[in-house]
């Protein structure tokens, strides 16, 4: 007997006998939605029309298509991106879908989910895009139960805090590597009234103080920080042998303290050295103003000096002593009859005119 074998609709059976593939019709699906042509210029064509998937292609530039695509979660680079083209907003039932991947679950989970997603920024160095996740974390757990957020027992208000704990000491990192450093004090600071032990919240507090040049500040952090990190650390080796190393983090608080208590000397004898000449100033001020008045010179003041540069009255060589020093003043010397003039920066009191 021989044996039937059905084929299938896409197939035909040619004269010799062998299976070729029937050929499909055209589709009538497009890629994008065909942008109409005006009247006039359909009128004036004269060139055969394109296939539909062509003409949907040809009737975008590459700007329009590239900003179509984005709209695509396969193509997606930003989730937020919801508007249509020519500005209109248009529903996506895709891009609805993935933002409320974003929360399901408990708040807990939520939030966690976007802890992670903002680890992974910080591993690409992304601080900025990183700061945006920990900061949806942060809101996914401050959102209310009536949104969809169910709040559960102690054990999830424990996690929930666990994860804000993190969320804003991760955030602090960030605008740390931002240059945000009073919003790194702000975030440091939350952490800590959650948790007055958080060490890496002190240490990050300490480098923004110490970035804003508040030294007494961040010595205080760095010294409560340094106090909870353990100067030591227990590793096993390959001989289940326990021994201790000395901790990375007691190390980095140890070098930070150093730093601080450098730019403090630093700062401090800069200040010191600033207040010195500001009170030597004043008492050259003081002098000079008792020696123009024992040689019963007159000093007229005005609030818009002329600019003179480095001709002044003067004290010289001993600016704070009245007996050792001799007045030096600069002169003006005119000459109506030929409209000359000549300026003499410094001239010593006991100088003659003839000399």
């Amino acid at each position: 007997m021989s044996r039937i074998e059905e084929l299938s609709d896409e197939l035909s059976v040619s004269d010799s006998g062998q299976a070729k593939a029937t050929p499909l019709p055209p589709s009538s699906e497009t890629p994008f939605p065909i942008r109409p042509k005006p009247a006039a210029a359909q009128d004036a064509s004269t060139t055969p029309s394109l296939p539909p998937a062509m003409d949907s292609v040809r009737s975008y530039s590459a700007e329009e298509i590239i900003r179509m695509m984005k709209k695509t979660p396969l193509f997606m680079t930003n989730l937020e991106e919801s508007s249509g083209g020519d500005g209109e907003n248009e529903d996506n039932i895709e891009l609805e879908a993935l933002r409320a991947l974003q929360y399901e679950g408990t708040r807990a989970e939520v939030a966690l989910g976007f802890k992670d997603r903002g680890n992974e920024m910080v591993a690409e160095k992304r601080c900025k895009d990183a700061k945006e996740f920990y900061t949806k974390g942060i809101l996914a757990l401050k959102a209310s139960s009536k949104e969809g957020a169910p709040v559960g027992d102690e054990a999830e208000k424990a996690k929930e805090r666990a994860v804000e704990e993190a969320c804003y000491v991760n955030r602090a990192l960030c605008n740390l590597h931002l240059r945000n450093f009073r919003s790194t004090l702000h975030d440091t600071s939350h952490v800590l009234n959650l948790t007055p032990t958080n060490s890496k919240a002190h240490y990050r507090s300490a480098l923004a103080l110490l970035s804003l040049a508040r030294h007494d500040e961040a010595l205080d952090s760095c010294t409560r920080g340094l106090a909870l990190a353990s100067p030591t650390h227990a590793t096993t080796n390959t001989n289940t042998a326990t021994t201790k190393r000395p901790s990375p983090e007691h190390a980095a608080f140890l070098a930070l303290r150093t730093r601080i208590l450098d730019a403090k000397r630093t700062t401090d004898a800069a200040a010191q050295k600033r207040l010195r000449q500001e009170e030597t100033a004043k008492e050259e001020q003081l002098t000079l103003r008792a020696a123009l008045r024992a040689r019963g010179v007159r000093v007229r003041m005005t609030s818009k000096p002329p600019d003179l540069e480095d001709a002044v009255i003067r004290l010289l060589p001993d600016p704070l002593s009245l007996t050792a020093s001799v007045l030096h003043f600069p002169v003006l010397l005119l000459y109506p009859t030929y409209a000359q003039s000549d300026f003499v920066k410094q001239v010593a009191e006991t100088e003659v005119w003839g000399n």
